[in-house]
């Protein structure tokens, strides 16, 4: 690891411990002689791992069909879906990624050796530091360097290294309630790469908390604000615009008095997730009514997850790039063949409106037990993963969409090669802002979805790219 990382690396960690100007006298040496350094690299792990969040979520959600960017702030082309090696978005994703996994590396190899006041606790959150950034390296990216400037490794590699990290987080950690967590991330990554057997026995270990909720949070205070929470909240005009239909759930974060002072977490790890996959497991393993049992716990679940009323009033979706946005309470057909549904759109002028603050979906029971067979049942499954999930940064990996290596990591490591620098875009992904279309009956104000995202994906379940269980 090169000096100017480790210098980089100590000032992320001493800026958040002291409120201080930097101080160019700080060696390396100096700080690992501290008696407080592995505390120290803890709190500046956290504070990476919220930074790190901030772009991920920011920047895949407006790829995804979630939310349209309908402001001139963050990323302009990636709605489009367009993904291009040189932008800088990609770069600054890569990087914050890859910046995580560092931190990890140094504090578990170079930090914790020089202080044994480390309890098993924490190095536990360093592996799983390092089990997360080589998660989102897998889901993300279609490859990535290893390590600062080494070999690139695929997609699939990462979420084996994912696992093996988390199962050393697993094995040190003392909290029954943490080490859920860690079991979960360990079936979210067998999940993806297609393991039934162990993506069920992970998850289901996991559920010993059945309410299990592990968040991130952000400080405002001290410069590290949920960036999610001002694009759809805090900012004016709110800069991102969600799906018409998935309207009834934004904003999943908001503030009372100074946002400074109140910036809500983002749920990492939830309970949700296990049900979720143990539910398309017993689907890809044609047992539909235990699948369906599955669902329902599922939104048994969400029924008891806090919802707090918001005033939204400010809300008038005019970033300006649109300008057609509902804004009363409207019918909204999920495509042009489907019935027109109420309740998706809210008025928000007419009072309080419910935030849904962890999950929040409008899929029902009845819904559910009115399934008859394999993809009607995974369209649910789909729909309430982008329901869920929805503002978490989740939806972009269901689509199959990957973000390519960056030119700048390119340009400075000759493992990089021409294949490594494409975007992966599966070819039923809907282009030149379809994706995110939807139009506007002047007479009813009916809203129509141009696509239905979830019905896409079942009908191409085959495709390499997406719904892991079903190859």
């Amino acid at each position: 690891m090169k000096k100017t990382l480790i210098s980089g690396l100590l000032l992320i960690t001493l800026s958040t411990t002291v409120s201080c100007v930097d101080n160019p006298y700080v060696t390396e040496d100096n700080y690992l002689e501290k008696p407080n350094a592995g505390s120290s690299w803890i709190i500046g792990l956290q504070k990476q791992l919220a930074l790190t969040t901030n772009i991920v979520v920011i920047n895949t959600e407006i790829t995804s069909d979630n939310y349209f960017n309908n402001y001139t702030q963050y990323t302009k082309v990636f709605d489009i879906p367009q993904i291009d090696y040189f932008d800088p978005d990609v770069n600054n994703l890569q990087s914050t990624v890859q910046t995580l996994r560092e931190m990890a590396v140094y504090g578990l190899n170079t930090v914790a050796p020089k202080d044994g006041t480390l309890k098993p606790s924490d190095l536990a959150f360093m592996h799983f530091c390092l089990g997360y950034s080589s998660l989102l390296s897998g889901e993300l990216f279609v490859a990535l360097p290893e390590s600062e400037l080494g070999k690139v490794i695929d997609s699939r590699t990462f979420l084996t290294l994912a696992i093996q990290s988390f199962e050393k987080a697993y094995a040190l950690e003392t909290d029954t309630k943490v080490k859920n967590v860690y079991a979960l991330l360990q079936a979210r990554a067998y999940y993806r790469l297609g393991d039934k057997s162990k993506a069920k026995q992970q998850a289901t270990l996991a559920l010993s908390d059945p309410k299990m909720l592990y968040n991130v949070r952000f400080d405002g205070k001290n410069n590290v604000p949920n960036e999610m929470q001002n694009a759809v909240y805090d900012a004016l005009p709110n800069r991102l615009a969600p799906l018409p239909r998935l309207d009834y759930l934004d904003p999943k974060f908001f503030s009372v008095g100074t946002p400074q002072n109140d910036q809500k977490p983002l749920a990492l790890v939830k309970a949700e997730e296990a049900y979720l996959i143990l539910s398309e497991v017993a689907l890809a393993s044609n047992q539909l009514a235990q699948s369906q049992d599955y669902l329902n716990q599922l939104l048994d679940l969400v029924a008891q997850r806090p919802v707090e009323m918001v005033d939204d009033k400010k809300e008038t979706r005019n970033g300006g790039k649109r300008t057609d946005y509902p804004l009363k309470a409207v019918g909204v057909k999920f495509s042009s063949d489907q019935p027109v549904l109420q309740g998706y759109v809210l008025d928000r002028q007419q009072g309080k409106v419910p935030v849904y603050m962890v999950s929040g979906t409008k899929v029902t029971k009845a819904q559910v037990a009115q399934v008859t067979s394999e993809n009607e049942l995974l369209y649910l499954i789909y729909l309430l993963r982008q329901e869920i999930f929805f503002a978490e940064g989740r939806r972009l990996t269901d689509l199959g969409i990957k973000f390519p290596i960056s030119q700048i990591e390119q340009g400075n490591n000759p493992n990089v090669k021409d294949e490594h620098t494409k975007a992966l875009i599966p070819s039923f992904i809907p282009n030149k802002l379809q994706m995110d279309d939807f139009m506007v009956d002047k007479v009813t104000g009916v809203v129509t979805m141009k696509y239905d995202m979830n019905r896409i994906l079942v009908q191409n379940k085959t495709d390499k790219n997406i719904l892991p269980l079903f190859k």
